[in-house]
């Protein structure tokens, strides 16, 4: 995965990812038919784990006020630490627009994403006594947009990206939910 994320779907091969770890090409090509089904592999266990990292927070709140600290500090925190693992999910998202092979993977992740903003702003929504004013997928598709953006100003050391991607949430978030 480390591999993967250092240098992105289109510079990876299997023989590079054995050099650079433990395992021989051939142990890899025993385990994975190819680079795509590696990538996919890797992807879905790392995502697995991140769409849950908010349950916690989300279902320990008790005011919104509380939820909004705890969602944005978890944010920072995910920009911060896991910027290249985050690069290497949009770059095989946008791989998936070429190959076939990821769309359905893609997809999936895709739909596991769009439930962990749910929740989150459906929480928060409950919290002050309302509903979420917009649907699931464009909730998710304002969210993405702005970690999207936010992630790709961490990567150029812009240090003032993390501070207004929490702004942004932070006037976003009681507008839709």
């Amino acid at each position: 995965m480390e591999t993967l994320a250092e240098l992105g779907y289109a510079r990876t091969s299997l023989r590079e990812i054995a050099q650079k770890s433990e395992f021989t090409h051939g142990v890899l090509h025993y385990y994975f038919s190819d680079k795509v089904d590696l990538i996919c592999c890797c992807v879905r266990h790392y995502k697995a784990k991140c769409v849950t990292r908010y349950d916690q927070i989300t279902s320990a709140a008790q005011s919104r006020d509380e939820l909004m600290k705890g969602f944005l500090e978890k944010l920072s925190e995910t920009v911060r630490d896991e910027a290249r693992m985050h690069r290497l999910w949009y770059d095989l998202r946008s791989q998936s627009l070429f190959e076939e092979a990821f769309r359905d993977d893609v997809a999936e992740i895709d739909k596991s994403l769009e439930d962990m903003v749910w929740r989150v702003a459906s929480r928060f929504a409950s919290l002050g006594g309302r509903q979420p004013v917009v649907s699931r997928g464009a909730l998710y598709a304002l969210f993405d947009g702005l970690f999207q953006r936010c992630l790709l100003r961490h990567l150029s050391g812009d240090r003032k990206a993390i501070a207004d991607l929490r702004e942004e949430v932070e006037r976003l978030l009681p507008t839709v939910a």
